[in-house]
């Protein structure tokens, strides 16, 4: 479940990202068994109301696929989005994300990747950006040997 805009998805990681995040509510609501230890859950469980934050999540990931032309059921979204609702992210696990999806898009989506290039770096809406450190429950990894095309150091040029 990105931090990072849903702009800056490509379809493949706007559509895994959805059903991704359907799981997740599963698992907040207690209704499924399997999942239920993936660390990314832990950011929506510290929340006041976890459920309520992934339905958020959850619609502005909808928002985006509205915005290209695709249906995502919102009828799945359990809960009522809260568009005041926010939870914190750290500047450096965003900027570990996006370069992590900057990776994978020039992997196998050259135009989102061109994109994503001449975006800004920006979140979800669901989250507002404080400085720190990248997450505990993160499983970082070595971005630079992911990096067969060198898309890393010539980001780092612009």
């Amino acid at each position: 479940m990105w931090s990072v805009t849903p702009a800056a998805l490509d379809v493949k990681a706007l559509v895994a990202c959805w059903r991704e995040s359907l799981l997740a509510q599963a698992v907040l609501l207690g209704k499924t068994k399997g999942y239920v230890h993936h660390p990314q859950l832990t950011r929506f469980r510290e929340t006041a109301d976890s459920t309520v934050a992934i339905a958020t999540f959850l619609a502005y990931i909808a928002d985006e696929a509205d915005r290209r032309g695709y249906h995502f059921n919102r009828e799945r979204i359990v809960e009522t989005p809260n568009p005041q609702m926010s939870i914190d992210v750290s500047d450096e696990q965003l900027a570990y994300e996006w370069r992590l999806l900057m990776v994978k898009e020039s992997q196998r989506d050259a135009k989102a990747y061109r994109n994503m290039v001449a975006m800004p770096v920006g979140s979800n809406p669901l989250f507002h950006v404080v400085q720190g450190a990248i997450a505990p429950w993160e499983h970082v990894l070595d971005l630079n040997a992911l990096d067969g095309l060198g898309v890393l150091a010539s980001s780092e040029q612009h």
